[in-house]
């Protein structure tokens, strides 16, 4: 039976333009939904937008607008981010679609006859912005125990939904199944809740009120409370949004074996968690329907170590980002730079970080070296591979491939993003080493090692084409560049078996180098903060100019050199190229950052004698100290460390 995968975001209230929170549950579920593609699931991607309730009534009045033309002028902003962010979601839901709203109250209309909703007074805190009311236990200094903020004491009738008869069975049902809420954190969150009194949910606003929602279909005064509304899009949208009625096809089941085929996975901001975790949950109980697979609430965005809000001024927007750095670019930091389910920090300069490192010295300057030395060495089509000219290194690196996909696999299952992308970047690191290691413009020049340099080239492009089905789900359109310049003109959405395995690359395959994938950006101190200059492609391309200025030997003197050991190495963390090295100079020890990372593993460094500028003023890199610099041969790529024939004890100086 063919498994599908039911991936939905929360449908975000229309208050206000979308910013950074939006863009990261969005883009997490098109990573899910595009790799679950590739791998052949039927997949139904949901994103949209919650129209309803107060507070888009009071944004209406304070616009002078209607609620409807509000919601109307901001729909877009939301649909036309998701297209730029290349989202591929199969439908956009707006609660105020008039299928929506028929199936919500047919739905209230089916609880209504089974006496699960009633109605009753009720006197209680109220807060305006979450649109919900709280007991006396739950207000703390008259605050809402959510968003902090004032409540107001509210006595009215209104129409309850008999959620506290649901505690015990959904208690039960959490602890049985332990991966039904994520991370586990959450999922102990949510029981303490639920193990205190569960009150009934006012599931109604008197029109007197509040006007602006769906009207009660057995009571015309009322209109049901935003959230009820909202949360019963995920499974209204089956019924009207897909090319006929599927929610036999998508959603769980009661039955294990069918349950096994589907899977339903809500992604949620953990302030939302339990409006899912218990209100959509006893909802979906009370009409008789299987609980989603999985509800994973991740963290929130600061912004330089503060909370994001309009009277800060320092709100994200998608749209300037991915002016300034790219789309992928974006998507890669959001899900690189934290482990998903924890808060993030962001910033310009991290941000840059990566994109330096990572995406532009690593994955860049694979493929850039890679195709170059094809257009060199070959003629600019690819070689073929023979096997008897094979060493370890290729059977390391192919050993690294096969097992790439599994470990991608495991960590996506898991919603583990950044784990996901370390498991790729050991291949892109592995791959830039292996270039080093084996030296191709070495072996270019002889004749007799050409079987040998083939296969080099071979490897490397053909891992550069593994690489781009990997980051597909992550990086679309940098992807589908990197194919093109391998010379394919392949669908990474949907690969054939054969394409999944090493060696599908056909040798004679012309590539078609292009511009680098990510030029590195340069920052400038001004007045105004950091500037930032991204260098063109073109800069990019060519070689930096020799320098001409010429220094004296009274200059030249003023430099110490000095011969030392390396006793211990480590890389730096949240860094490629740089390792951590505590060297022995004779007189004392010191500890020298060295960018020699994509050329030398840490255990390749214990025992080297290098040569080092001993008397460098000590500056940090990475925020590490490093006193002094390890001297290293190359052009952009460093080739060879520079060290002595003979074995000269540490701290001799070089003259």
């Amino acid at each position: 039976m063919l498994k599908t995968f039911y991936i939905t975001t929360p449908i975000y209230y229309v208050n206000d333009v979308p910013h950074i929170g939006h863009a990261y549950t969005t883009i997490a579920a098109d990573v899910l939904a595009r790799y679950h593609r590739q791998w052949g699931h039927e997949v139904f991607f949901l994103t949209g937008l919650d129209e309803h309730g107060q507070k888009v009534q009071q944004a209406a009045e304070k616009a002078g607008i209607a609620p409807q033309a509000h919601c109307d002028k901001l729909a877009p902003r939301f649909q036309e981010l998701w297209k730029r962010l290349n989202i591929s979601n199969n439908a956009f839901i707006r609660t105020t679609d008039a299928k929506h709203k028929a199936f919500v109250q047919q739905t209230l209309q089916a609880l209504y006859d089974k006496d699960l909703i009633y109605r009753a007074d009720y006197t209680g805190w109220y807060c305006t912005f979450d649109e919900r009311f709280w007991t006396e236990k739950d207000v703390v200094d008259g605050l809402c125990p959510d968003c902090k903020r004032p409540v107001e004491r509210l006595s009215e009738s209104n129409y309850f939904f008999r959620m506290g008869s649901y505690q015990e069975r959904l208690i039960s049902y959490i602890q049985d199944h332990p991966d039904f809420i994520q991370p586990q954190s959450r999922s102990n969150e949510v029981l303490g809740f639920l193990r205190k009194s569960l009150e009934d949910l006012s599931i109604s606003r008197p029109k007197s009120r509040l006007s602006w929602g769906i009207e009660l279909p057995f009571d015309a005064n009322y209109v049901t409370y935003v959230w009820f509304d909202a949360l019963v899009n995920y499974i209204s949208a089956l019924h009207y949004l897909t090319p006929k009625p599927s929610f036999d096809k998508y959603w769980t089941t009661h039955s294990v074996e069918a349950a096994s085929d589907r899977t339903v996975m809500h992604l949620v901001g953990k302030d939302i968690l339990t409006t899912h975790a218990v209100y959509w949950s006893t909802i979906l109980m009370a009409l008789g329907h299987a609980l989603p697979t999985t509800l994973f609430a991740h963290g929130w965005w600061t912004v330089e170590g503060e909370k994001m809000s309009k009277s800060r001024g320092n709100v994200v927007d998608p749209n300037a980002i991915v002016d300034e750095f790219g789309v992928d670019a974006f998507r890669y930091f959001l899900l690189r730079e934290v482990p998903f389910g924890q808060d993030g920090d962001f910033s310009k300069d991290a941000m840059i970080g990566r994109i330096n490192s990572e995406l532009a010295n690593d994955l860049g300057n694979l493929l850039n070296r890679s195709l170059t030395m094809i257009e060199r060495f070959a003629n600019g089509t690819v070689p073929a591979h023979t096997p008897a000219a094979d060493t370890e290194m290729e059977i390391r690196l192919r050993k690294t491939i096969n097992g790439l996909f599994a470990a991608a696999e495991r960590h996506l299952t898991n919603l583990e993003f950044s784990r996901a992308i370390e498991a790729i970047w050991d291949l892109v690191q592995l791959g830039n080493q292996y270039i080093d290691k084996s030296a191709p413009w070495t072996l270019a020049k002889k004749a007799e090692d050409k079987a040998r340099l083939d296969n080099v080239l071979y490897h490397g492009a053909e891992t550069l084409r593994i690489l781009s089905l990997a980051l597909y789900p992550f990086m679309p359109q940098t992807t589908q560049e990197m194919v093109r310049q391998l010379g394919l003109t392949v669908d990474l959405s949907n690969p054939n078996a054969d394409e999944l395995n090493w060696g599908y690359l056909q040798p004679g395959t012309r590539i078609a180098k292009g511009n680098p994938l990510f030029p590195r950006i340069e920052t400038t101190k001004t007045q105004g903060g950091t500037g930032v200059t991204q260098e063109p492609a073109s800069a990019q391309a060519q070689p930096q100019a020799a320098a001409s200025e010429q220094i004296s030997i009274e200059d030249f003197k003023k430099v110490t050199l000095r011969i030392g050991k390396v006793l211990a190495a480590e890389r730096v963390p949240k860094s490629t190229k740089l390792l951590k090295l505590q060297v022995d100079i004779g007189t004392e020890q010191r500890q020298i950052v060295a960018g020699i990372g994509t050329k030398y593993a840490p255990e390749d460094m214990i025992g080297k004698r290098v040569i080092i500028v001993a008397n460098l003023k000590p500056a940090k890199l990475m925020g590490v100290e490093s006193q002094g610099m390890v001297l290293a041969a190359g052009d952009d790529d460093v080739s060879a460390l520079l060290t002595t024939i003979e074995e000269i004890p540490p701290g001799a100086r070089i003259k």
